[in-house]
Order: C-alpha cells, then structure tokens, then sequence
C-alpha cells in the first residue's frame, strides 16, 4: 500500500515502538476506513519533444542531491492517524551504501526498540516488554511496501533526496519561482515541484497509475539549512492515503554529516528470536 511507504520507508523506526505487532495493526486498522482523499488530477500532456530540456532539468535535480558519507540526526517524529496520533524521537546513524541504525525512544520508557538495516537485511530488537529480535532480508521492505523498494529508496527518503525519479517526462512549466515536472511511471504518476533557482525539491505528488486503487502521497520539504555546498530540509510532512489518512511529520532537532557515527549499537545474541 502507498502509506507502507512512508511508514515503513521513512518511519520504520515508528512502527516498531515499543508494542510493534500492535502498531503494524493499529495502522492496518486505521487505513481499513474510508476517508476523503485530496488527490491532484493532473492533465498529461504529450510527451516532452525536446530531449535537450529534459535532460537539462534531470541533470539539475540530481546535481543538487545530497552526497555524504556519514549522517547522524534526533528526529522528532509524529503521526496522526483517525483513531490514533503518536510522539516519538529517533536517535539516527547512518554509513553511505552500508547501514542505518535507528534507536527509538518514547516517554517516558527511554530507548525501547532499535533497528538495523543493511543492503541485505533488516533486524528489529524489542527492548522493553520482553526482549527478543527479528531477523528479516531487505527483501521484507518490498513485501511490506508491495513497492520496489531496496536499501537506496530509504537512504535517500531519510537524507531528502528525491526518490522514483523517472526518466519519461510527460510534462514541465516553468514559473518565476517554481518548475513542476510530471513523470510517469510503471506504479506511479510522480509530479515535483522545485525552486527554480537552486532545484532543491518542495513538493513530491506521487499517485498510482492504476486510478482504481486511488493511492496517493503528498511530501512537503521545509525549513531548509545550508550545509557545506547543500541545503537541507529539517522539517517535512508527509500526507498518505488511499481508504484513509495518515499524516507525519519529521522534525530535525538535530543533524550532522560526515562526523563519526553517534548511536551504533550491538545485537546481543542472547535475545529471544522471534
């Protein structure tokens, strides 16, 4: 489903708190419902016939992702569903291409899940109410999300990076101030919005191409910083639906790259596998 994405994707760490089964089936719950979803209907145009323009706007966009090495953050993160909201912070470190660790704090408990995920897997560890792991291949982010979804699409989702770019736009205007490129995909429909002076993205649509599952995405980028040569959003929202709504919200308290790594930790062998 569209919102696995995002919670899964950018708010692993969320889902897994402290009662994960209970959280993976609260969201499971709370998207059974019915509710209004705000999707953009957006005309197509025929296909772009200036390969030169295309290329020149693709080339912009991915000169100004994010390259780093290493990258440490707290997270405020919230989400509020329609029977539930929930306050957490995220205690981020992360080694380009290699792994991501996420320990998960919620009042007033402290520290009550961690997770690890590399190019080829993904462990989850339960630290209160009985501790026990998870093992998992990276593969279980695909079967979640039903999306293709690897390593990459959530290191770049965390860092701000636009993630299924395409290379078949169908439409661009350019304004004074924003340029709107619309691509289509094989699973979605992804309209980008970015300043038109120095492409750092704003907005990210995403719908599903096939109109009869009415997924649909919205991702706000916000209150950015500059950092050595880049600009980085501290503070995002991101809105999903199909049967109903969810919102999130990340905010950066704090944020470094390229320093040594602040919240690694060890799988402790003597945990119950689960």
């Amino acid at each position: 489903m569209m919102q696995r994405i995002i919670v899964f994707g950018l708010l692993a760490f969320s889902v897994w708190a402290c009662h994960p089964v209970k959280k993976v089936q609260s969201i499971e719950k709370a998207i059974s419902k019915k509710d209004t979803a705000q999707t953009v209907v957006v005309t197509e145009t025929p296909k772009v016939d200036s390969a030169a323009i295309v290329k020149e706007i693709m080339e912009k966009v991915m000169k100004h992702s994010i390259n780093f090495n290493t990258f440490n953050a707290k997270i405020k993160v919230d989400y509020e569903g329609p029977e539930e909201s929930q306050h957490v912070t995220a205690y981020l470190s992360m080694i380009k291409d290699s792994i991501i660790y996420v320990k998960l704090a919620l009042p007033p408990y402290g520290v009550v899940a961690n997770i690890l995920v590399t190019p080829d897997s993904v462990i989850l560890i339960k630290l209160k109410g009985g501790k026990s792991i998870q093992y998992r291949s990276i593969a279980y982010l695909q079967e979640v999300t039903q999306i293709p979804f690897d390593f990459s699409t959530l290191q770049n989702l965390i860092i701000g990076n636009p993630v299924f770019l395409d290379s078949n736009v169908v439409s661009y205007k350019s304004g004074n101030k924003q340029l709107l490129v619309l691509m289509v995909g094989n699973m979605f429909k992804h309209l980008v919005t970015l300043d038109n002076t120095d492409f750092r993205v704003l907005h990210s649509k995403l719908d599903d191409v096939d109109i009869q599952r009415n997924r649909t995405c919205d991702i706000t980028f916000s209150n950015y910083q500059p950092v050595d040569t880049f600009l980085f959003a501290t503070f995002r929202q991101i809105s999903v639906a199909e049967k109903s709504k969810l919102d999130i919200f990340l905010d950066f308290k704090e944020f470094s790259f390229n320093e040594p790594l602040k919240y690694i930790f060890s799988v402790h062998k003597n945990y119950k596998v689960k």
